[in-house]
């Protein structure tokens, strides 16, 4: 008889994209998100932080949206659940370098990011590919 459990990857997958979704939710809704009349669609200029915290604006809150939905997606399976994690450890690791390079009051900072933002995303793409590595290389249980 199969073991009929989500394995760990499937699980922590979920668990991530869930957050992703929430996030992005969470987003565009006014209290939780300060400032929430200056959320701009992109750019530096938004001056919606989430929790008072992290700098969004909507193309900001789409992008956790849509991370989160792909997430989902990828959980369905073992490998595509330690795919998005590694894969999205390794683009939150590429959002934390360009969070660092570029002028966070330019124009190019269009995503937009802030300082908190840059710790964040170091934090998340660490453990998401520390995770999506560790859960990968483990060993799978059969049924006995």
């Amino acid at each position: 008889m199969a073991n009929m459990s989500a394995s760990p990857a499937r699980q922590v997958a979920t668990v991530v994209a869930a957050v992703f979704l929430l996030v992005g939710i969470l987003g565009f809704i006014p209290g939780v998100t300060t400032d929430y009349d200056g959320m701009t669609f992109a750019g530096p200029e938004s001056t919606a932080m989430l929790l008072g915290i992290f700098h969004v604006s909507v193309l900001h809150n789409i992008v956790h949206l849509l991370f989160g939905i792909v997430g989902l997606a990828l959980a369905r399976t073992a490998s595509g659940s330690t795919s998005f994690l590694i894969g999205g450890g390794v683009v939150y690791l590429l959002v934390w370098v360009y969070g660092l390079v570029v002028n966070l009051d330019s124009g190019a900072n269009f995503v937009p990011v802030n300082t908190a933002d840059n710790w964040l995303h170091l934090i998340l793409g660490v453990a998401m590919v520390g995770v999506g590595v560790a859960l990968r290389r483990a060993p799978t249980r059969s049924a006995a």
